[in-house]
């Protein structure tokens, strides 16, 4: 099981922690990426969460979303995942930082520092059958009137890096 970085509300290193141990109860605050892809027509890619996924399963996110591990730098982290889960992988870019929490039924939580990545990619998608039910490109418009309409099938650190993000686009 990996370890995951707790960190305090600056987004400082305080720790370790089992990567289920952060996600039980409430959660305990750690660190986490949430990326979103787009390609040349201003589409994002989102993706269903697999079904065997503890917290949330066949729930709509962002392109792909994990944690940094002890001794992982962010971004070569978060590009190594979105190769694992989607097949690709992009040259990213931090555009901001999020905290909140969410309680999953009475399974668990997600406590994270979010750091929000962007990048851009037009080619192959290949999913991991395990971590990626299914997978789709949408247009900005038609995904904010799904969220608008079903909340309830998103992911929450989805929308709320989707809301920071479209408030940063539209500045």
């Amino acid at each position: 099981m990996p370890k995951l970085i707790l960190v305090n509300e600056k987004d400082e290193a305080i720790g370790t922690e089992d990567k289920l141990k952060c996600h039980l109860g409430q959660g305990i605050l750690h660190r986490a990426f949430a990326i979103y892809i787009f390609n040349s027509q201003d589409q994002l890619l989102i993706q269903k969460r697999g079904e065997k996924k503890m917290l949330w399963p066949l729930f709509w996110e962002n392109s792909c979303s994990s944690h940094p591990s002890e001794g992982e730098d962010l971004i070569p982290a978060a590009e190594k995942r979105l190769k694992e889960e989607l097949g690709f992988t992009c040259p990213l870019k931090l555009i901001t930082k999020f905290q909140y929490q969410a309680l999953y039924k009475h399974i668990g939580a997600e406590n994270e520092v979010c750091s929000l990545l962007v990048g851009r990619y037009n080619g192959k998608v290949a999913p991991n059958k395990e971590e990626v039910a299914e997978w789709k490109w949408i247009n900005l418009d038609n995904l904010q009137t799904g969220i608008q309409t079903s909340p309830e099938k998103y992911a929450p650190w989805f929308i709320i890096g989707l809301v920071k993000l479209l408030r940063i686009i539209n500045q």
